[in-house]
């Protein structure tokens, strides 16, 4: 708009970055070694992560729908793509990984008399860490944002928070989270499932204890 309607709010102004160069490292970090399953490729000629997208796929997976009003293009599909992946491979992971302690069961009548060992069987084995709980524990947003600062996505990101003084109180780690979904969605779209799954796990289960 030619003229504001709105007086200025009394914060600081946020800026986002627009250099290139930041965003280049930032998705050599993330990708890592996990590139290498792009190798062979057509129009491959690097596996760092920089070269494994096109510029506008780069900066659009960095942008959440909060800057700009949206009008540049947002990351939310791409999330959405990303998530059910991260998902899946922590699903196989939660599965590989050892078993808890066993748990004793009871039916109805006998809750309140002796307990009645479930059978198990090693087809099953791993079945009892899938739980909405257990991932929430390893996916939470905050673990992801954490892990998204290492790699410097929260230098990059393109947000607007709505209190520039209070990170955390405008959804900050929500934010972090959702652009490391949206960054594996891209990496699906333009490199393949393979490309994707691999650095879901390399790069995102690894460092949060999965493997």
């Amino acid at each position: 708009m030619a003229f504001r309607l709105r007086p200025r709010p009394n914060q600081p102004e946020w800026k986002v970055n627009e250099q290139q160069a930041p965003l280049d490292e930032m998705y050599d970090s993330f990708v890592g070694h996990a590139g290498e399953a792009a190798q062979g490729q057509t129009g491959v000629e690097s596996t760092k992560g920089r070269d494994l997208l096109p510029e506008e796929v780069k900066w659009l997976a960095i942008t959440h729908k909060s800057f700009d009003h949206g009008r540049r293009g947002f990351n939310d599909r791409l999330a959405f793509l990303g998530k059910r992946i991260v998902y899946l491979q922590t699903s196989l992971a939660l599965l590989r990984s050892p078993n808890p302690a066993p748990q004793v069961f009871t039916t109805r009548k006998e809750r309140h008399s002796e307990n009645i060992n479930v059978f198990h069987h090693p087809a099953l084995a791993g079945t009892e860490n899938l739980t909405s709980f257990s991932k929430s524990q390893v996916l939470s947003p905050s673990r992801l944002a954490r892990l998204a600062q290492s790699y410097g996505v929260d230098k990059v990101v393109r947000w607007k928070p709505k209190k520039a003084e209070n990170l955390k109180g405008s959804g900050v780690e929500t934010v972090l989270a959702h652009t490391v979904y949206s960054i594996i969605g891209a990496l699906a779209m333009q490199r393949g499932g393979e490309v994707a799954a691999r650095t879901a796990r390399e790069r995102i289960l690894q460092p949060l204890g999965l493997r």
